[in-house]
């Protein structure tokens, strides 16, 4: 596989993360490599800062990679999961501000044609006025 950004789908609900990470596939196949996590610890609806982090690692390549949330909480526990890598890695890792379904399949479609982790972010974040 190319070492392409990799990206990173983050929501309150794992049924949504899971649908839209589906979404991405179905555009990019495995182009870019790609993870996604949901709910709490719990199994319920919010965001897990482990399970975001491990999610991070999965989709994790030298180019970086771009997360994207449906709400406030996923985006804070994304900040806390990022602060939690080693420093080398911190740098590459952004949180796009871009609709979580649109955003991740403008963010992998721009990820599979090579662009760097900040096109990546420019493309995703394009559809929220950014």
């Amino acid at each position: 596989m190319n070492e392409n950004v990799g990206i990173v789908i983050v929501s309150h609900s794992e049924k949504v993360a899971c649908g839209t990470a589906e979404m991405v596939e179905q555009m990019v196949g495995d182009e870019v490599s790609l993870a996604f996590c949901g709910g709490d610890p719990e199994g319920g609806l919010g965001s897990d800062v482990n399970k975001i982090l491990t999610a991070i690692n999965t989709a994790w390549t030298n180019q970086g990679v771009a997360i994207l949330v449906d709400l406030g909480g996923a985006e804070t526990n994304s900040e806390m999961a990022i602060e939690m890598l080693p420093p080398e890695k911190q740098s590459k890792v952004v949180i796009c501000n871009a609709p979580i379904v649109e955003g991740a399949i403008m963010a992998a479609t721009e990820a599979a044609s090579g662009s760097s982790l900040q096109e990546v972010q420019a493309t995703a974040e394009e559809l929220s006025g950014g």
